[in-house]
Parts: structure tokens; C-alpha cells; sequence
């Protein structure tokens, strides 16, 4: 009974960390020095004060081996598209001009079909590189998606290893004192677990996962 709640406990943290996460695009970035509340892995594990810690999951997605190598493809194709964009701007741009220049010479009728023919051919481009555009923001939320489904049991144990029952999302925490930041801990745990993605199942089938093991029992009280 103990092992189908934490694995049900595990399932809810996974849908609490995507709901937010889904509305962001993928960035690439990196931790700032100094900041306040992020532990230190040097230091002793804390154990998490009533039950709760806390994970910044766009660090955790941004900084861990999976979204970094994610950001990196899709830098490379944004910028190919940029460049394929701006090749048949240069090539419409000299298309449009040459039928200009011969237009005094031209049928009326003939010009005018011309001419429209090139404009449904523009339009036409339009739409393909607008699609272009939506299949690049569709490849990082699939990635994002894919990252958040692969990492729920390896969370579920950094979160055992505190003896926590909840993992919140730093965003979404107004204020706390002393709650354990377990961000750190969690982007190693991930890079071990699964690196930068490339050995996870293809895109479709469910990953094999561990089962998440149950909290140590605590001590008895003298």
C-alpha cells in the first residue's frame, strides 16, 4: 500500500511541475552566483523541515544536460530557417523587380496574370515558413514534455532522500523559511539518470522506470 502511494505522490509532483512549465519556451541559461536559498552540494544533506522542499524547475530543465542539449538543436535550426528565410526574400525581392522592369513592355493582361501569380506564390511561402516556425515551437514544448515525463521517479527520490512527501515549485512559493532548495541535488540526480536524452526510448513509448522507493521508517522516540 505504502509503495502505490508514493508512486501516486510521485505521478501528482510530475503533473504540479508541468503545468507551469508547459508555458515556457525553451531558454538556455545559467545559474546566478549568490543566489539565495540554493544549497550548497558541498554541504551535508539537509532534511527537509515539515515535510517540503523546493525545486526551480526552469533551472532544472535549463541547466540540466537534457535542456541544454535541447537549446542547442533548436538554436542550430532557428538559425538555418533564419538564413533559408532571408535566401528567398533576396530571391522574391529579384523576381518582383524583374517583372517591374518589364511590365512597360508587357500586355496589360498578361502583367496582371503575372502578377497574381506571383503574389499566390508569396503567399504560398508565407505559410510554409509560418509552419516552419510553429514545428520549431512544437519540437521544444515535445521536449520539454519528454524531459518532464522521463525524470518523475529520479524526483521522487531526491525527494525520498530528504524525507520529504512534497516538492514544490520555487515560483510558486511566496515565502518561506528555511525550506530546503533541493534544485541542485535534482539537476545532478537527472544528468545521472538520463544525460543529455539521446538513450531515452523513442518519442511515444513510456521509459522504463524504477519503482520509487518507500520512505525509512522513523526511529522509535526514547
Amino acid at each position: 500500500m505504502r509503495g502505490r502511494a508514493v508512486r501516486r505522490a510521485a505521478c501528482a509532483l510530475l503533473v504540479c511541475l508541468a503545468a507551469p512549465a508547459m508555458a515556457q519556451t525553451v531558454t538556455q541559461g545559467g545559474a546566478q552566483a549568490g543566489v539565495p536559498g540554493v544549497a550548497d552540494p558541498a554541504q551535508p544533506m539537509a532534511a527537509a523541515r515539515g515535510g517540503v522542499v523546493v525545486l526551480d524547475t526552469e533551472r532544472l530543465f535549463a541547466e540540466s544536460q537534457f535542456g541544454l542539449h535541447l537549446a542547442e538543436m533548436l538554436q542550430a535550426e532557428t538559425e538555418a530557417l533564419i538564413e533559408e528565410n532571408r535566401r528567398i526574400e533576396a530571391e522574391l525581392t529579384a523576381e518582383e523587380q524583374a517583372l517591374t522592369r518589364r511590365r512597360p513592355g508587357m500586355d496589360p493582361a498578361a502583367f496582371r496574370e503575372e502578377a497574381d501569380a506571383f503574389d499566390a506564390k508569396v503567399q504560398q511561402i508565407r505559410r510554409e515558413r509560418d509552419a516552419e516556425e510553429r514545428a520549431l515551437q512544437q519540437e521544444a514544448s515535445a521536449g520539454r514534455e519528454r524531459f518532464l515525463a522521463a525524470i518523475g521517479p529520479t524526483l521522487g527520490e531526491v525527494m525520498m532522500e530528504r524525507g520529504a512527501t512534497v516538492i514544490l515549485d520555487r515560483r510558486a512559493v511566496f515565502l518561506s523559511t528555511g525550506a530546503v532548495d533541493v534544485t541542485e541535488a535534482a539537476i545532478a540526480a537527472v544528468d545521472a539518470a538520463i544525460g543529455d536524452g539521446s538513450e531515452l526510448p523513442p518519442e511515444g513509448e513510456a521509459p522504463e522506470t524504477s519503482p520509487i522507493p518507500a520512505p525509512a521508517p522513523a526511529a522509535p522516540e526514547q
